[in-house]
């Protein structure tokens, strides 16, 4: 008898990949990447000059992707079902019939999907000042990332093109609709990124409740691959899609968190987080949100994060290479950086080299990098970003804790985590907690074929999957004393810049002197 399989599909920043698990093994057959052919467009579109901010994706890479990734690993294999998980908020505009607006406006950037880190600030800072029940669970504002400051920034900036759209979706959902023909939204996107709570918010944009639709639960299903995909990527079967899954929550099954008292952190370009609960409590002051099933059934999740995180060191290396490649230059700013102390050089660093998520919510402060002096080394600032950096993941786990949190276990997964041993080490030090990585390859990935596996009945629900295809073991990261002491002094001069008002209003007013 023939394998039957899994299919994850995780579609990141700057490309898409997918894994091939057999559904009796668990063993990862197949691991594809397609890169976006367009990237994150910035700067320009076409002849279209783009605003200072604007970070956009074409909706068609991401098709090209799929098809692409899915005949790579799935052709002539039997599937049963298929998963996937995308960068949230990345919504688009599309008609009623699910054709994406950037098909018949390609140079119009209001028509193309505003990438997670394009940030919607005024129009979100203007929404939260509305107030509103919806807003309870995520500290009393809004985010410019999220989707209804991207609706508000369309409606307000684009009024023609947002009467042409009829829908007005995650990119996540967007391609679920595309491989199965039917509309299926997420709940977890919903719930996170559009204020769901039964009903999505009223908050004065004109017709957006026309434009949304009400979500599905996670592990469920939104249809099945239509025979037309099936045609083009020569699967075989008629496997079952799950609904989409933000791309950090997407990893909970692959690595086996699924019980509450874990906090959880997906290290990538930037960093999200997310504290599992069992008992209803206030959102801890400063953390972004929390829902109840949205993430998992049955558990609280709140979620924090830093907006940017790999991409500072991915900056640092790039501007001021030490090697031919960038994997060259990493290697040997890592090693380097290894033989300091902590704090070497006196320099501390703030990580807000894209706005502060946690606890400000703020787009529009910067990075910051104070104690240079004459005889500063390029590595010594190399390891103050990355101790900036745990500093934030610490912030973020203190409020946490602040609020009562149990926090049992520290889990860390994702591209840093696996491949940036030395930053792991620095954050157990920073957090002097014991932190956990998974051994899991392709953690996102996997993590969406089990939502693929849940919701087409292979297992019966997350832990299951968990115990049957996620991680059987962990790298585990300990920290080190006489570190940990160092790093208190060091973290409460990181504490004392970010509370000092003076700074944030000088790296404003920058911001604005830089467009």
């Amino acid at each position: 008898m023939a394998p039957t399989y899994l299919i994850g599909l995780d579609f990141g920043t700057d490309s898409a990949r997918g894994v091939l698990v057999d559904a009796a093994t668990g063993a990862q057959e197949a691991y594809h990447v397609h890169p976006y052919r367009h990237g994150v467009v910035t700067g320009r579109l076409g002849p279209t000059p783009l605003p200072p901010g604007f970070a956009l994706q074409v909706p068609a890479d991401y098709v090209e992707a799929a098809e692409a990734i899915l005949r790579a690993i799935g052709a002539g294999r039997e599937v049963a079902a298929i998963g996937l998980d995308f960068t949230a908020s990345s919504p688009l505009p599309a008609r009623v019939d699910g054709t994406a607006l950037a098909d018949t406006r390609p140079d119009e950037p209001h028509a193309q999907v505003k990438l997670w880190k394009h940030a919607a600030q005024a129009e979100a800072e203007r929404l939260s000042t509305m107030g509103g029940a919806h807003l309870a669970n995520f500290g009393g504002k809004l985010s410019g990332e999220w989707l209804l400051a991207k609706a508000a920034e369309m409606a307000g900036e684009a009024p023609a093109l947002w009467a042409e759209t009829a829908r007005f979706i995650e990119a996540g959902d967007w391609l679920v609709w595309q491989l199965t023909g039917r509309e299926a939204r997420s709940l977890d996107f919903a719930a996170y990124k559009a204020q769901y709570l039964g009903t999505y918010p009223d908050t004065g944009i004109p017709g957006l409740a026309g434009r949304l639709t009400p979500p599905q639960p996670v592990g469920t299903a939104a249809g099945r691959l239509t025979d037309a995909w099936s045609a083009r990527t020569g699967i075989l079967g008629a496997p079952v899609v799950a609904v989409a899954v933000i791309d950090s929550h997407v990893v909970l099954p692959a690595i086996g968190a699924t019980a509450p008292g874990t906090f959880v952190g997906a290290l990538g370009t930037s960093a999200a987080f997310l504290l599992l609960d069992a008992e209803t409590r206030p959102l801890p002051s400063g953390l972004e949100g929390a829902a109840f099933g949205a993430v998992l059934p049955d558990l609280w999740c709140a979620e924090a994060g830093q907006a940017a995180f790999g991409d500072v060191l991915m900056w640092f290396v790039r501007a001021f290479p030490r090697g031919a490649t960038i994997a060259e230059s990493f290697d040997a700013y890592t090693e380097e950086a290894r033989r300091l102390g902590p704090g070497a050089g006196g320099l501390v660093a703030l990580d807000w080299f894209s706005g502060n998520r946690v606890p400000l919510a703020d787009a529009n402060l910067t990075g910051l990098l104070l104690g240079l002096g004459l005889q500063t080394t390029a590595a010594e600032i190399y390891r103050a970003l990355v101790e900036g950096l745990c500093f934030g993941t610490r912030a973020i786990l203190d409020l946490a804790l602040a609020a009562g949190v149990p926090v049992g276990r520290v889990v860390m997964t994702s591209g840093l985590a696996h491949r940036n041993t030395f930053l792991v080490q620095v954050l157990a030090d920073v957090l002097g907690r014991p932190v956990e990585v998974p051994d899991v390859e392709n953690p996102t990935a996997l993590g969406a074929a089990l939502h693929g596996a849940v919701a087409a009945g292979v297992v019966p629900d997350f832990t299951a999957a968990a115990e049957r295809y996620g991680a059987r073991s962990a790298s585990l990261y300990t920290p080190d004393p006489g570190a940990a002491v160092l790093y208190e002094g060091l973290y409460g001069e990181y504490r004392r810049l970010a509370a000092d008002d003076t700074l944030r209003t000088a790296m404003r007013a920058l911001k604005r002197a830089r467009r």
